[in-house]
């Protein structure tokens, strides 16, 4: 492992949530942070000036994706990611292992890697550990993922056992192949919804010199009680010197919880998504935008909100843009989604520095979770 780059600021003393700071050479990420999506190297409806201006340290990108289209040969004519899309602060990228397994229908998977067929055209292609972590050193990653197996949470523990056993062979075939690019390489701990394995592979995972320890699997259909189990026995387990990273999984709620065992760093595609959809979310619970109450409503998605969208415009305004299809509502409600999470982090940040996550977190979902949508 190269020298530090996560540095803890502060530890809240009523539980394990902590600040700090992940440095790299293109700035810096304040932690705990959350990562807006941007799959297609884009965050749907928002410019990378944008998304500067509200505030995002990071975004993420797809390997996946990108691999299939525009594909590395274009990637490496044009420089990387950062030159493509204009975007000169930290790239976090997926190692595309998870959409291989939700989004083709024809995979295998053998020690040498996964082979699948393409969803725009058929194509057969076969990743493994080593072009995973090529391409994304093509894309000019800053964190890059290391290739996993993402199973079902019900699959027997036999089965479990095995896929875990087989992502810590490729986890070292990643690091075998790292070279001097990309800048960080994070590992993934699976084991499904159970502790007790979730615990032995983060202890697989963590005797490698990986830069941070990533939380695979928990967006796969858990029950509230066992995401907060597993949690819970990977915060007492996971070492505290790196970064925590809980993939794919980010309701307000989620990351609250995270946060409270030691969780360093999100993504989701919630607020983007459900944007597009019509919700938006407030301090009082998530809301949509085509509810007969906001026809003839003045007010902004929120009042106390110094978003751009809540500044200008009304609820009445977003509501008839929505209705008619206008492109312009789901910029507007990204905005005003992503400020939201943005801003909440902000504040975690700041509770967990002056010893009152619990406080905050307490007063944040009282609030949160009794609105009229929950």
């Amino acid at each position: 492992m190269s020298e530090p780059f996560f540095q803890i600021s502060a530890n809240d003393p009523g539980c394990r949530a902590r600040a700090g700071t992940m440095q790299f050479s293109r700035g810096e990420v304040p932690t705990p942070w959350f990562t807006p999506v941007g799959t297609y190297a884009t965050v749907k409806a928002m410019t990378p000036e944008e998304l500067k201006d509200l505030g995002a340290a990071m975004i993420l990108c797809n390997t996946y994706h990108l691999y299939l289209r525009p594909g590395m040969e274009i990637m490496r004519t044009v420089g990387g990611l950062h030159r493509f899309m204009n975007w000169d602060r930290p790239i976090l990228t997926d190692s595309g292992g998870y959409q291989v397994f939700s989004l083709s229908e024809f995979r295998k998977i053998t020690e040498e890697g996964v082979t699948f067929r393409s969803h725009l055209d058929g194509s057969k292609h076969l990743l493994t550990p080593e072009s995973v972590i090529e391409i994304q050193r093509t894309l000019g990653s800053n964190i890059a993922m290391v290739l996993d197996e993402c199973p079902p949470h019900d699959v027997d523990e036999a089965y479990m056992q095995r896929s875990m056993d087989r992502t810590t062979r490729w986890a070292e075939r990643s690091l075998q192949n790292r070279q001097e690019a990309p800048e960080r390489i994070f590992g993934i701990i699976q084991g499904g919804i159970s502790p007790k394995m979730r615990t032995a592979h983060a202890a697989q995972i963590g005797a490698l010199p990986f830069d941070g320890l990533a939380i695979g699997g928990l967006g796969v259909g858990e029950a509230g009680e066992a995401y907060s189990d597993v949690l819970a026995a990977l915060g007492e387990t996971l070492d505290s010197a790196r970064p925590h990273y809980l993939m794919g999984l980010g309701r307000p709620q989620d990351i609250l919880e995270a946060v409270t065992h030691g969780v360093d760093l999100f993504d989701c595609v919630v607020p983007t998504r459900n944007a597009r959809n019509g919700q938006f979310f407030t301090r009082e619970g998530p809301r949509h935008i085509k509810n007969a109450e906001n026809a003839a409503s003045t007010a902004p998605l929120e009042e106390s909100c110094a978003c751009y969208s809540c500044v200008n415009y009304s609820r009445a305004y977003v509501r008839h843009l929505y209705q008619a299809g206008e492109i312009l509502s789901s910029r507007l409600l990204t905005t005003h989604n992503l400020h939201f999470y943005l801003n909440m982090m902000r504040e975690v940040r700041a509770a967990i520095e002056a010893g009152r996550f619990l406080e905050y977190k307490s007063g944040f979902l009282e609030a949160y979770l009794g609105g009229p949508e929950h």
